[in-house]
């Protein structure tokens, strides 16, 4: 590993200042995107139709991509993704400030950016473990999902109000900038190459041995069937948060960004925790499923009361218990999948975790034409607690999240795997 001994190494902190640019200019943009459409149209099955446009390509895409990051330079691949979705975004940015804009370049934009994901996603994820020590992996994990975090605290606090005063052109144009941004700093970052095998297989077989891999790794099939379906449910009832915001008088865009900003605010200090607590390998189930009820009980209550404080103290747990669940689910895949089958892993995981999501996002916008949204937020985050009961049930899942590098190895858990089947 090329790593250094401290986790803010150059090639560490380059590639995360890159990647908080970015996913600020994301947030920005969809919130542009959101309330451009409901104003445009007031339609929220065009706003639902939009957002699965972004997600079905990267569903799609993600086995393949994954497959190709295993066997491509992940820095070029990094570079032409960013590139290739910045410019597609500054276009519609342009298209918008010169008035010419249409619906359908919003959609092919959002396919663009889709799989741009797609290829991004991955190729970061395998990267993560070849630019830190594996004793920091959970540290470099909380680290690097706090671009998400800090994009999403600064965003959703300004989006409603950049919105207003800015108005989306501004805001596509940014995005589309942000991106470009990212993909000027990442030739700095020193990403060792994948190392060949002697026998370069054929790319399908290459991707039948990820699918073979995960198959076989029961742990890690148990959890990305409950993130498939998780994800769907808590999919249709985040992206109907916006509409419910922007239907109630005495709240709107602006309350909409401050309560956002709360539950990333959670999301930062989770993070934290997560980032300065070293927390045993033993207590990571105890902790996951503390975190699994607390996030899906505090989203149950959010639309019920529209009371603002309650709702942002609501927002603020369920970031908190939100952040502990993904730090740990991509620690784990990185500590227990070896270098070459990374890209892979992470591939279907993105596919398998989101392919409900666009159905979800369709589902809810229509479903949101004829049902109360608040009604609709509080079933959709009922229906993840039932999930929960299976997942912790399983006594493969339990071994992998516990899952210790320090004393055990990935074939323990297949042969493991193994036994249970």
């Amino acid at each position: 590993m090329s790593a250094g001994e401290k986790l803010w190494n150059r090639d560490f902190f380059i590639l995360w200042q890159g990647q908080l640019v970015s996913a600020l200019g994301d947030v920005i943009y969809s919130i542009a995107l959101g309330f451009w459409i409901l104003a445009k149209t007031g339609s929220t099955a065009l706003m639902g139709a939009l957002l699965a446009a972004a997600s079905l390509p990267r569903v799609l895409a993600s086995p393949f991509a994954g497959v190709l990051v295993d066997r491509c330079d992940r820095k070029r691949l990094l570079i032409l993704t960013d590139t290739v979705r910045g410019l597609a975004v500054a276009l519609v940015g342009v298209a918008a400030l010169l008035g010419f804009v249409r619906t359908w370049m919003l959609f092919a934009t959002a396919i663009v950016i889709g799989l741009g994901g797609a290829f991004f996603n991955p190729a970061v994820a395998s990267s993560l473990p070849d630019i830190v020590r594996r004793d920091k992996l959970v540290q470099a994990n909380s680290v690097f999902h706090m671009i998400y975090t800090l994009s999403g605290l600064a965003g959703n606090s300004a989006g409603g109000i950049l919105f207003k005063v800015l108005g989306a052109p501004v805001m596509f144009l940014f995005n589309g900038l942000s991106y470009l941004f990212s993909a000027l700093a990442i030739p700095f970052v020193k990403i060792p190459r994948i190392e060949a095998r002697k026998e370069r297989s054929h790319f399908f077989s290459d991707m039948k041995e990820g699918f073979s891999f995960v198959w076989r790794f029961i742990g890690l099939r148990h959890l990305l069937a409950f993130a498939a379906i998780m994800n769907f449910f808590a999919s249709m009832g985040v992206m109907l948060i916006l509409p419910l915001f922007e239907r109630q008088r005495h709240l709107g865009p602006a309350l909409y960004g401050l309560v956002m900003a709360c539950f990333t605010g959670g999301l930062l200090a989770g993070l934290l925790f997560s980032s300065l607590v070293h927390i045993r390998p033993s207590k990571r189930f105890r902790l996951f499923a503390a975190c699994g009820f607390i996030s899906s009980f505090s989203m149950i209550l959010f639309p019920l009361f529209l009371y603002f404080p309650l709702m942002a103290l609501l927002a603020f747990v369920g970031g908190v218990a939100s952040a502990l669940l993904n730090t740990f689910m991509a620690s784990v895949i990185q500590f227990t999948v070896p270098q070459e089958m990374r890209g892979k892993v992470f591939g279907i995981l993105g596919s398998i975790s989101t392919g409900l999501m666009p159905l979800a996002m369709v589902m809810g916008g229509i479903l949101a034409e004829f049902i109360p949204i608040r009604i609709l937020i509080s079933v959709s985050f009922a229906v993840t607690i039932l999930l929960y009961i299976p997942l912790f049930a399983s006594a493969a899942f339990r071994r992998t999240i516990t899952f210790d590098p320090a004393t055990q190895t990935t074939a323990d858990l297949i042969a493991f795997s193994a036994k249970q089947s």
